[in-house]
């Protein structure tokens, strides 16, 4: 479903990633990892088209979503193209806390133009699904940590993306709340065949992981 091809970035004369090639099939759940510095949150940024690789004029990177280039979009069709095909869940789930949990998870839809009712209604499901429907009218400062991270799950899952990139997604979560959250990645995965990339530190999480893909130095070890 994702490929990429000669992925490079540099930040001045520091070279974070070196010619990354990957691939990434629908349905599965992928681990990044590495040590801190190896390049593991650029690859991601870059996968979910947030950072743009380093142009190589020798060899220009490719980035393909079931075949299309993407990297060649304009900032407005890939905004859009974002919004519609990726989901992300980050470490401190970035809830905006004015909003409730409902309007913080219908906000990309609403972004993409779908009528608020509608938007709504799923958002309702997704929250319903992740155990929340009693927490649907509170703010974040209401929430408890795994909650804010379920919310931040749903927010992921409301415009049907085909993939979630998700950077340390437990690194903030007590054990118990961990456990959930890596366990509900798999259960979205056989509930909707929801494919997942994570960078994460957690080697229970890399275990479970349906492939793990270690990075060190900017390239690809194994």
């Amino acid at each position: 479903m994702i490929e990429a091809h000669n992925i490079h970035k540099s930040f001045g004369t520091l070279e974070v990633l070196k010619g990354i090639d990957l691939t990434i099939q629908r349905g599965e759940v992928v681990a990044i990892v590495g040590k801190s510095g190896a390049g593991k949150t650029t690859l991601l940024q870059i996968l979910g088209t947030l950072e743009a690789p380093t142009p190589m004029p020798e060899k220009p990177a490719q980035l393909l979503f079931d075949g299309q280039e993407v990297l060649q979009l304009k900032d407005k069709a890939l905004s859009a193209f974002r919004n519609k095909h990726i989901g992300f869940v980050f470490q401190f789930h970035q809830l905006l806390p004015e909003f409730t949990a409902l309007e913080n998870v219908i906000m990309p839809a609403l972004i993409a133009g779908i009528p608020n009712s509608k938007a709504r209604c799923r958002g309702l499901e997704l929250l319903d699904y992740l155990g929340l429907k009693e927490r649907i009218g509170h703010k974040p400062n209401e929430l408890s940590g795994g909650e804010k991270q379920r919310v931040a799950v749903a927010r992921a899952l409301m415009n049907q993306p085909d993939v979630i990139f998700a950077d340390e997604p437990s690194g903030s979560l007590d054990s118990q709340n961990k456990q959930e959250l890596h366990q509900l990645f798999f259960d979205l995965r056989k509930e909707f065949n929801q494919t997942f990339v994570i960078v994460t530190h957690d080697e229970s999480l890399a275990q479970m992981s349906d492939r793990v893909i270690h990075i060190a130095d900017g390239v690809i070890t194994k």
